[in-house]
């Protein structure tokens, strides 16, 4: 081969193999435009939380965030009422645990507490949302304009009613493991 047949032999794959990490990039980028989802894997099956960015977007950057260290992982529902909500994200399991993270301000938004809304648990200060959050069961209306909306369930609702009740549960049921998806 001459030296003209090595150089564009070369740069032929040079070109190929920038071809190739170029469209490995996209593909990387592309895999996180879309809506993110929150996939939770419980006892009984998945749970797809459609996040809502436009409504609350720090709230869903924390969730996204946390979800993709692997900090939701094991963690149990704390908090499970009747009727009402399960509530997780809390390390200690006790309820008053959070990340390491500092706390995001409130975001409120129009968005209604409907049966499967995802909400941000908060102390009484409202600008203390940390990793906690909580599933409604049924509509609750009384949370509108007080807690944050950022999320919605838009299957696998039946997994969350089979969620052990109480306050703390006997044996409190957990997150199995949790993931982003993007569509």
């Amino acid at each position: 081969m001459n030296t003209f047949a090595r150089a564009a032999s070369k740069l032929a794959s040079a070109i190929i193999v920038g071809f190739a990490l170029l469209t490995a990039g996209m593909t990387a980028a592309s895999a996180q435009t879309g809506t993110p989802h929150v996939m939770l894997q419980l006892k009984d099956g998945t749970v797809d939380i459609e996040l809502l960015p436009a409504l609350a977007p720090k709230h869903v950057e924390r969730i996204v965030a946390l979800t993709e260290q692997g900090f939701y992982n094991g963690i149990v529902f704390h908090r499970v009422i009747d009727g009402f909500m399960a509530q997780t994200g809390d390390p200690t399991g006790t309820g008053a645990g959070g990340s390491d993270l500092p706390d995001v301000v409130a975001e409120f938004n129009a968005e209604p507490y409907v049966r499967g809304t995802v909400g941000a648990a908060r102390t009484a200060d409202p600008d203390t949302f940390n990793s906690q959050f909580f599933i409604t069961f049924a509509d609750a209306s009384f949370l509108n304009n007080q807690y944050t909306v950022f999320g919605k369930v838009v299957a696998g609702m039946e997994f969350v009613d089979n969620i052990t009740k109480g306050e703390p549960p006997a044996n409190p049921d957990k997150i199995i493991a949790a993931t982003i998806e993007y569509r």
